[in-house]
C-alpha cells in the first residue's frame, strides 16, 4: 500500500482495471481477490449493471440462497436492471428482500425469466440447468464454491469474473475427501484455486481496502491472515466509536440478568470487556485454563452475557454512515462459533431483549457483517487441536465480521496448547502449501489480544 492515494482512490483504481479488462480484454477469465469487507458484492452488483447497459446478458452464481437474494436486493436498488431473474427450486419462497422489488422475477426455469438482463441462482440450481449459453457469468465468492460445481456450470458462459476472498473458509464437505487429495481433479479443491492454477496467465486484481474493519481491526487481521498481500481499512483511527450511554451501576437487564446462568459471571468484568471493546476495538474476556467439554457452560454464559450486557449499556454506534450515532440494536450484534450445539446452547441463555442477537457458526456468518462481534475461540477448552479447530479460515471469519468491535471469549491456555500440538498435516503432492496455516494465524492473533485481555472474575 505504497503512495498517496487515499483509500477510495486506491480502491477505484482496482475497480477500474477490472472494468476495463471486461470490456477491452480478450481474456476467459478475471480473477478479483478481496479482504474482508472490501465490497466485493459491490464490485458484482457494478459489474452486472455494467454488463447490462452494454446489452450483454449475463448470470449471477452465489453459493447460497441468502447470498442470492442479498445480491438480488442490491441489483434492484441500483435501478439498472429492466427485469431481474431470481433462479430457485421448487420449493423457494420469496424472501422479503426480493419480494419488495417488481423488477424481481422468481422462477424455476430459464425460459421463465426470458427479458432478464441478469439472472441469479445458486451454484447448486444453475447446474441444473440443462442448456443456454451468456456471454458472462459473475461467480461470486468463489473461494466457497467447490471446483466440481464450476465444472457443472462452466459450459453456461463464455467468460468468467470470479471474485471471493482468500482468507474465508474453504468448501465444506461432510464426507471424508482425502481420498481426493492431491489430484487434479479433487472436488474439495475451491473454483478460485482450480482457475488460477490451471490458467496462470488471468489477471489477477486485489482489492486494497476494507470498507468494513475499522482501523483497529486491520493490522491484526492482515497480519494475521493475509501477510503476504496486505490491505488498508477505509476509515481512520477516530472515525468510528462506541459510547456506552448507561453506567456500570445503572445498567441492568430487564430480567436482571434473567436470574439464570448468566449470573454466574462476574458484572465487573463483564463491563470491563465491554468498555475496553469499546475504546480499543478488541477485548479478551479470558476464562481460567480448564480442559472442558464442547458446549463449556461458562464460556458459553459468558457470550450470552457479554451481549446482554452490551445491551444494558445502550452503546451507540458512531461512524461515518451514522455521524449521529446508531444504537447498537440486537440486530447489530453477532455471536460466533464453530458448532451448532455451541450456537442452540447459547441462545438458550439469551433473555428476550437479546433475542435478535444472531448466534451462528463461522460457516454460516461468512459475508455477513455486524457492529459488535462477540468470538467463541475454536480452541477454547479443547485438549487438542485438530484440523477443523486449526482452519485458519474459520478464525478469520469470526474475527473479521464487525465494523466496530470484537470480543473474544476464550480459556487460558490456548497458546500452550498450540505448542504442544504443532501441525502435523500430511504433506501432497500438487498440493500447494497454505499459508498462513493454522497454528500460525491463531499464535498471530493471541499475540494481538494480550493486550486486551480481561480477566474473567
Amino acid at each position: 500500500m505504497t503512495g498517496t492515494a487515499s483509500p477510495a482512490e486506491a480502491a477505484d483504481r482496482v475497480v477500474g482495471a477490472v472494468l476495463s479488462g471486461l470490456q477491452h480484454g480478450s481474456d476467459q477469465g478475471i480473477v478479483v481477490d478481496s479482504p474482508p469487507g472490501a465490497g466485493k458484492s459491490t464490485l458484482v452488483v457494478r459489474v452486472a449493471g455494467e454488463l447490462a447497459a452494454a446489452g450483454e446478458p449475463a448470470i449471477l452464481i452465489a453459493q447460497t440462497n441468502e447470498q442470492v437474494d442479498d445480491l438480488i436486493n442490491r441489483l434492484a436498488a441500483t435501478g439498472a436492471h429492466r427485469q431481474i431473474g431470481r433462479l430457485s427450486a421448487v420449493d423457494y419462497v420469496p424472501s422479503p428482500r426480493v419480494a419488495q422489488h417488481q423488477v424481481v422475477t422468481v422462477g424455476t426455469r430459464v425460459r421463465d425469466l426470458d427479458g432478464s438482463t441478469v439472472i441469479v441462482g445458486t451454484a447448486a440450481k444453475w447446474a441444473t440447468v440443462p442448456e443456454g449459453t451468456w456471454p458472462w457469468a459473475i461467480v461470486d465468492e468463489g473461494y466457497q464454491m467447490r471446483s466440481d460445481a464450476l465444472l457443472r456450470v462452466a459450459n453456461r458462459f463464455q467468460r468468467a469474473l470470479f471474485v471471493g476472498d482468500p482468507g474465508q473458509l474453504d468448501p465444506f464437505s461432510t464426507v471424508e475427501s482425502e481420498r481426493w487429495v492431491g489430484l487434479t481433479w479433487d472436488p474439495m479443491q475451491s473454483a478460485m484455486a482450480v482457475v488460477l492454477r490451471h490458467n496462470p496467465g488471468l489477471p489477477l486484481h486485489r482489492l486494497p481496502v476494507s470498507w468494513r474493519l475499522p482501523a483497529s481491526a486491520v493490522p491484526a487481521v492482515a497480519r494475521a491472515f493475509y501477510p503476504f498481500t496486505g490491505f488498508r481499512s477505509g476509515t481512520g483511527s477516530t472515525a468510528r466509536r462506541i459510547a456506552l450511554e448507561a453506567q456500570r451501576s445503572a445498567a441492568r437487564s430487564a430480567h436482571d440478568m434473567a436470574r439464570s446462568a448468566l449470573d454466574n459471571v462476574a458484572r465487573s468484568a463483564l463491563d470491563d470487556a465491554v468498555e475496553l471493546a469499546a475504546s480499543r476495538g478488541w477485548a479478551l474476556y479470558e476464562l481460567p485454563a480448564r480442559h472442558t467439554v464442547r458446549t463449556d457452560p461458562e464460556a458459553i454464559a459468558a457470550c450470552a452475557a457479554l451481549a446482554t450486557r452490551l445491551l444494558d449499556r445502550r452503546a451507540v454506534a458512531y461512524s461515518e454512515s451514522a455521524p449521529s450515532g446508531r444504537p447498537v440494536s440486537p440486530d447489530r450484534i453477532a455471536i460466533g462459533v464453530a458448532h451448532r450445539d455451541q450456537a442452540a446452547a447459547i441462545r438458550a441463555l439469551l433473555p428476550p431483549s437479546a433475542a435478535a442477537v444472531t448466534v451462528d457458526t463461522a460457516n454460516r456468518l461468512q459475508g455477513r457483517e455486524y457492529d459488535v462481534t462477540i468470538v467463541l475461540h475454536p480452541l477454547s477448552g479443547r485438549r487438542d487441536a485438530t484440523a477443523f479447530h486449526l482452519e485458519t479460515g474459520r478464525l478469520c471469519v469470526l474475527a473479521s465480521r464487525h465494523r466496530h468491535a470484537c470480543i473474544v471469549v476464550a480459556r487460558a491456555g490456548i497458546q500452550e496448547l498450540l505448542d504442544a500440538h504443532p501441525g502435523n498435516t500430511a504433506v501432497h503432492l500438487n498440493v500447494p502449501v497454505t499459508f498462513p496455516d493454522g497454528w500460525e494465524a491463531n499464535h498471530a492473533m493471541l499475540a494481538h489480544l494480550e493486550r486486551y485481555r480481561v480477566i474473567a472474575g
